[in-house]
């Protein structure tokens, strides 16, 4: 598992399809300042090639979710897959 592992888990515990959440929010799952490349869209994109994924993007995946960036508000969408 990935440092990022408090946001898969988090995520695979929550009931909604789709979650928003704050920067601070995910940085309180997983126990850690994000990057400052969090904000830019390639940070979260969704690549189809699940061979060449890492970090934040596993993290997502393995949760079942796919990640949007909400550029300018400092927040990210999760919708469930």
């Amino acid at each position: 598992m990935t440092r990022y592992r408090g946001l898969t888990r988090w995520l695979a515990e929550t009931k909604p399809t789709e979650v928003i959440l704050t920067f601070e929010e995910i940085e309180q799952e997983i126990g850690f300042l994000l990057p400052k490349s969090a904000q830019l869209p390639q940070f979260w994109e969704n690549p189809s090639n699940r061979m060449h994924i890492s970090g934040v993007k596993r993290a997502v995946r393995e949760a079942g979710f796919q990640s949007f960036l909400l550029e300018g508000q400092g927040k990210v969408r999760f919708i469930r897959y």
